[in-house]
This record gives C-alpha cells, structure tokens and sequence, in this order.
C-alpha cells in the first residue's frame, strides 16, 4: 500500500501591531503624531492625534457601554464624514458591535427600512451639516425615521453646526455630554 505524503500543520502566533511596539519611546513618538486631519467645507481644520483619537474611542465606548450596548448587537451611524464618524467606528471595534453605516443622503423612510433592517438599538447622528454650501438637517431627518422605530433605545446627536434642533427628553443625548462624563484618560495603548 503505497503511502501518502503527510503536511505538517505549524502554529505560527499572531500578534497584532500594538503588541510589536518595541519601546516607550516609541509609543510617546507615535502618540504625538497626528493621526486624523479634517478639513470642513468652510475651511476649518481639525487634527487629532493618535493619543486623541484612542482617547476619544476609548470615551465613545464607555458612553455606547452605559448605553446598555454589548458585543454583537448593532449601532447605526448617520454621519457625514466627519471626526466623530472615525471615532464612532473605532468604539464599535472596540466593543465588538457592528456598525451600520447609513448615508447621509437617504430620505426618512429609506433610513427607518435600514434602521429596521439592522436591529439597530442605538442610532449616531448630527445636528446638521454642510454639503455644497446647503445646510443638510441630518436630526430632523433620523426623527421622522425614527417614528416607526420603537427598539431605537438612544439617539447620540453631534453637535455640528448652530441651528434649531429638536428633542425627545430620554432618547436623545448630545455626543460631547457622553463622552465628556469621562474626566480621567481612559486605558489605552498610548497611555
């Protein structure tokens, strides 16, 4: 009986690239290098560095934990592409939830059909926004959405741009409340 060649299985172990970080020094070198740079329609710049930006994720996902969200349940983010939107995903990734990214360009009833679809219990979106000089009224547009929604626990709204906004007492919270509840720096690679 002829034999057949055996493959041998060999375990290599993965790391991921923060454990390679070779020193302290380096980890200081990359935490002060900007990490996220944003540039708005009206000109202004944002910089976040990579310190900030894990600090803000970290932020993020504490407020998402308060919320009562938990591993493999589902986010919806309505946001323009903005800080708050990167920072949304890394706070998902963080606590192993899924993010539902919704365009900001989806009328009311489209959005309530993804929001549905996605078993969404926490949705993310701004007050408003700006897309070729016209101000886009990202809430007001979620609220009609949300109005066949009832499993939407929590509405976090970033603050954009000055205009009216409405509220539903006990569903809808500001994103910098949420995040700001946090005054001490949260654990993370970099700190």
């Amino acid at each position: 009986m002829p034999f057949a060649p055996v493959r041998k299985k060999t375990a290599v172990p993965r790391t991921s690239r923060t454990e390679e970080l070779p020193t302290l020094a380096a980890d200081t070198r990359r935490a002060a290098r900007v990490a996220l740079r944003w540039i708005s329609e009206p000109d202004c710049t944002e910089e976040l560095t990579h310190a900030e930006l894990l600090d803000q994720a970290a932020r993020a996902a504490a407020a998402l934990t308060r919320l009562g969200v938990r591993a493999g349940d589902r986010v919806a983010v309505h946001l323009p592409l903005v800080p708050e939107s990167v920072i949304a995903t890394l706070a998902c990734g963080r606590l192993d939830v899924v993010r539902a990214s919704l365009p900001v360009g989806l009328r009311p009833h489209e959005l309530r059909d993804r929001i549905r679809e996605a078993g969404a219990k926490v949705v993310i979106t701004a007050d408003a926004g700006q897309h070729r000089g016209e101000t886009q009224p990202f809430k007001r547009h979620v609220d009609r959405a949300l109005i066949g929604c009832p499993e939407v626990r929590s509405v976090l709204v970033v603050h954009r741009l000055a205009c009216p906004v409405s509220w539903t007492p006990g569903r809808d919270l500001w994103w910098h409340d949420e995040l700001g509840r946090y005054t001490e720096p949260l654990t993370g690679p970099y700190s």
